[in-house]
């Protein structure tokens, strides 16, 4: 989504909010899995991450950037120009570059994953210089998450595999127009604004958890929701758990960990630590895409 669900101008053009993400925001992953980075991806195109506490430092790691993505010590970033760029370690690491005529890219551990412009989705495990390894093609998004993959088709159907890259397909959805992944969960956002989610299995029950949305949002037994009023909402624990209001006017939401960020239609984006009525933390501003590792 991440966004790990909508692009950013998706969210912009279905919640009437201002804002001033470019019109061609790739979709990728927003929500992380509990790592301490932030990134941002500014209006003039430049991406920065930070490491550590909410008021660490920025750096600047690319110009030119229409997605940045983070996983553990990986930085991922797709630049205009449809190259997907790479690096491992440290924030000023070396790039290493991924594949070309690209529209999303995705992170998950060891995993790298690529969206091609002709609907063709890779993927590989292992190191950077890995092989990619074909999983589908009619592609719109694909999603990462441990040892699933999951790929919503252009015919809006929404599949998940576990296991080795080649594993096989399960369908989970129709009318799907995005999936996310974390854990053993696995959620879905569907065509009538309604989300679902469900635990366990790829064959597990689906819980509908609410109504309204345009983005979903997980992360361990959290789930994040952004309503077409621009209400960020927060639930922990099980899937009919309460649901925790987190801020308005929001135009993004991302998850990690005990982290929860927001984007509002300002460009202002806001991080909490901690527990779901814990203090925001304003990070930057004029910014078009946030994302947690």
């Amino acid at each position: 989504m991440k966004l790990k669900t909508l692009s950013v101008a998706a969210v912009l053009a279905l919640s009437g909010l201002a804002g001033s993400a470019p019109a061609g925001a790739a979709p990728g992953t927003v929500s992380g899995d509990g790592g301490n980075r932030i990134g941002i991806l500014q209006v003039n195109g430049d991406a920065h991450v930070k490491e550590g506490g909410l008021s660490a430092t920025w750096v600047k790691e690319s110009g030119d950037v229409k997605q940045i993505t983070l996983s553990g010590n990986r930085i991922g970033v797709l630049t205009g120009d449809g190259v997907a760029w790479v690096k491992e370690g440290g924030l000023s690491a070396t790039w290493v570059k991924e594949a070309t005529d690209v529209k999303q890219i995705a992170l998950s551990g060891d995993r790298i994953g690529v969206l091609k412009d002709n609907g063709e989705a890779y993927v590989k495990e292992g190191g950077l210089s890995a092989t990619w390894v074909k999983e589908s093609d009619k592609v719109k998004e694909l999603e990462l998450s441990g040892n699933r993959i999951g790929v919503i088709t252009g015919d809006g159907v929404a599949w998940v595999k576990e296991g080795g890259l080649s594993a096989s397909w399960v369908r989970e959805s129709d009318n799907a127009i995005a999936i996310d992944l974390t854990g053993n969960r696995i959620g879905v956002l569907v065509g009538n604004g309604v989300a679902w989610v469900k635990e366990g299995g790829l064959s597990a029950s689906w819980e509908r958890e609410a109504d309204d949305v345009i983005q979903l949002e997980l992360s361990g037994n959290r789930i994040g929701i952004l309503k077409d009023n621009g209400e960020a909402h927060v639930k922990e624990g099980g899937l009919s758990a309460t649901w925790v209001h987190e801020y308005d006017h929001a135009i993004q939401i991302a998850l990690s960990g005990k982290r929860i960020g927001v984007l509002k239609g300002d460009g202002d984006a806001r991080v909490k630590e901690g527990g779901l009525s814990a203090t925001w933390v304003l990070e930057a501003d004029n910014v078009t895409e946030l994302a947690l590792s």
